[in-house]
């Protein structure tokens, strides 16, 4: 199984803490009403200035044992010309993220590229390249739908550089949002081109 790292500007994830009341706050307002379809068509605000400076690798978080937590399945998405994500946990942080982790797989005889789709549709997570900032959370219950946080600098805050898949191979990726509210238990994860799944949250 190989393992992607995240890039996520010049602020590492133990960093972000001091400038999550800032993205978050700003985050918060692009959570409007839209329920979406099963590709999370949304697309959210821009976020003013551009980035300066070359993002960081970091790794995905980690359970207690040194790696990424693979032994729950919350739910599996399908689609995308054969890809598989089997998401393993969607738990609250301190700082009011929400982390959801999983593992892209390709059970296909043949190599998969990652859907363009899959990037986001904001001019300024674009130049970061290759990334999974297209993902949405949906709380159907409050009607809103959450985005993938950014770093000050505008560089999502989940796994990036994925571009191709061979045949066989396993990611851990991950994606950080904004938490729902505490009575939120649910959320729909949906990732362009694949299937749409409920998550219970932690």
């Amino acid at each position: 199984m190989a393992f992607m790292g995240m890039r996520c500007g010049a602020t590492a994830r133990s960093a972000t803490t001091g400038m999550a009341a800032v993205t978050l706050a700003f985050l918060l307002t692009a959570c409007g009403g839209d329920t979406g379809g099963d590709e999370g068509g949304g697309k959210p605000p821009g976020k003013a200035g551009s980035a300066s400076s070359a993002p960081v690798e970091q790794d995905p978080p980690k359970d207690e044992g040194g790696g990424p937590d693979t032994s729950r399945t919350l739910a599996t998405l399908s689609g995308a010309g054969g890809f598989e994500l089997v998401i393993h946990s969607a738990a609250r942080d301190q700082g009011g993220f929400l982390t959801v982790t999983g593992t892209l797989k390709n059970p296909t005889s043949g190599t998969l590229d990652a859907p363009l789709e899959w990037n986001g549709e904001e001019l300024q997570v674009k130049k970061t390249g290759p990334s999974f900032a297209g993902a949405t959370l949906i709380d159907k219950t409050d009607k809103k739908r959450y985005y993938v946080l950014r770093d000050t600098e505008g560089f999502p805050l989940t796994t990036t550089g994925v571009t191709t898949v061979k045949a066989g191979e396993s990611i851990v990726i991950f994606a950080q949002f904004p938490a729902p509210p505490a009575t939120t238990t649910q959320v729909e994860f949906q990732l362009p081109k694949m299937s749409p799944a409920t998550i219970e949250i932690s």
